[in-house]
């Protein structure tokens, strides 16, 4: 699937249900771990496998190399063009997603009980015999290098990648994971082929599953999935990311009558002790939508923007807390004057007994919506695998937000939340705004 930008593939895993989920922890008779939820109501099975590394695995100046790759794994396979391969998916009923991230080339399959294990072969193939023919290859390729100029002409998309590359340096993270109209254009069969072997390997897959199947069959359906494949994958997984934002503004001239801002500063990972204070006085700062501080400041009591948003990101080998908005050219400065203004007073103020009530209550009773179906179950759980999560988080998480304090809040937003730390990028033609 070919994507406007490159995000975190990291799962909304601070977003998940109150009641309790078993989870078994099964291996596979070839020695393959993997989650499961079994809910046997509905036949069919939903199946996430996430390869590590995801984009981040693209080898020097190939950027855009595992994101060709990976929109090509459905394009046909074993003897198989496109067109017959997804025939045979669509008349098992099954549906198959390819997808890459930064962290993690994914998997999505929904499989009906009756023709599993058909549905699994086709699965197979594609991962293990992909055909990367010719015309698919360049029609794949079109669609990318679309998707690289709407990346070129999006004021959004111009800002995040500007700030990512502030951010992440020489990382991996700090590019678009579809590349350059000059990277794409010089990848060839051979390079598709190589990246396929970097990333589809068993020693970087994460698995995770949900529905009708059992412990048994499940750990014979991985086997027959992912038993072609190699051992291990013919590149190290990336290294951590070293954050080198620093404060300041940067400006992007862009003919508009709104400037578009992205800003950032350095976040915290989910095994820090103050995580899930920071993550409750991020929806009281910024995160909570209209019941957020900046969206009370910024739009309701001065009609400065339409929407103003934070928000942790975490990926695997990197994190920030970031931010978004647009505003008129001649409102932009008061309304990034306003931002580090609340980021300030938040930091030495701390949050009133009713904003930290009010954001518990909607933290914990909110999101059990986001694992109503088989297919986020199986999504979440194996983007906690890949993360490092235990099983039971599912069933913690919300004790963990309910414990938060005021003092935890204040002592982490004292911690983390320093205005003169913040990176903006700004594009458009802003008013008022001197860029470092």
């Amino acid at each position: 699937m070919i994507r406007a930008l490159a995000t975190f593939v990291f799962v909304a895993l601070a977003s998940l249900p109150a009641r309790a989920i078993d989870i078994q922890q099964i291996t596979s008779p070839g020695g393959t771990r993997a989650w499961l939820v079994e809910d046997h109501s509905i036949p069919f099975t939903a199946l996430s496998l996430m390869f590590r590394g995801g984009a981040s695995l693209d080898a020097p100046g190939k950027r855009g190399e595992m994101s060709l790759m990976t929109a090509l794994l459905e394009e046909g396979s074993g003897q198989m063009d496109s067109v017959q391969y997804a025939e045979a998916v669509e008349g098992l009923g099954a549906q198959f997603r390819f997808d890459v991230g930064d962290d993690a080339l994914t998997v999505s399959a929904r499989m009906l009980t009756e023709n599993r294990d058909q549905a699994a072969e086709l699965l197979r193939q594609a991962l293990a015999e992909p055909r990367f023919n010719p015309g698919a290859v360049e029609r794949v390729r079109a669609q990318l290098q679309a998707a690289i100029r709407a990346e070129a002409t999006d004021p959004n998309a111009i800002a995040s990648k500007e700030l990512a590359r502030l951010a992440w340096g020489s990382h991996p993270y700090a590019s678009s994971i579809n590349g350059t109209p000059e990277s794409v254009a010089a990848l060839t069969r051979d390079d598709l082929i190589a990246a396929k072997d970097r990333i589809l390997a068993r020693d970087r897959i994460v698995v995770a599953a949900a529905g009708d199947i059992t412990a048994q069959e499940l750990g014979r359906l991985v086997d027959m999935i992912l038993g072609e494949l190699p051992q291990q994958g013919s590149a190290p997984l990336p290294e951590r990311a070293e954050l080198q934002l620093t404060g300041g503004v940067t400006v992007i001239d862009w003919d508009s009558p709104q400037t578009v801002v992205s800003f950032a500063q350095p976040g915290l990972p989910m095994s820090d002790p103050d995580y899930f204070a920071a993550f409750v006085a991020d929806h009281i700062l910024g995160g909570g939508g209209f019941s957020s501080r900046l969206m009370d400041e910024i739009r309701e009591k001065r009609g400065l923007t339409y929407g103003v948003g934070t928000g942790l990101a975490n990926g695997v080998y990197g994190e920030t807390w970031q931010g978004g908005m647009a505003s008129a050219n001649d409102r932009v400065a008061q309304a990034v004057g306003l931002i580090r203004q609340e980021w300030d007073r938040f930091a030495q103020g701390g949050v009133t007994d009713r904003e930290l009530a009010d954001a518990k209550t909607y933290l914990t009773g909110e999101y059990p919506l986001r694992f109503d179906g088989n297919g986020k179950i199986a999504g979440i759980l194996a983007g906690m695998q890949l993360i490092g999560l235990p099983a039971d988080y599912v069933n913690t998480r919300n004790g963990k937000i309910e414990a938060v304090t005021a003092q935890d809040v204040q002592r982490v937003a004292r911690r983390l939340l320093h205005s003169d730390q913040i990176r903006f990028v700004l594009v458009g033609r802003p008013e008022g705004v001197t860029a470092d």
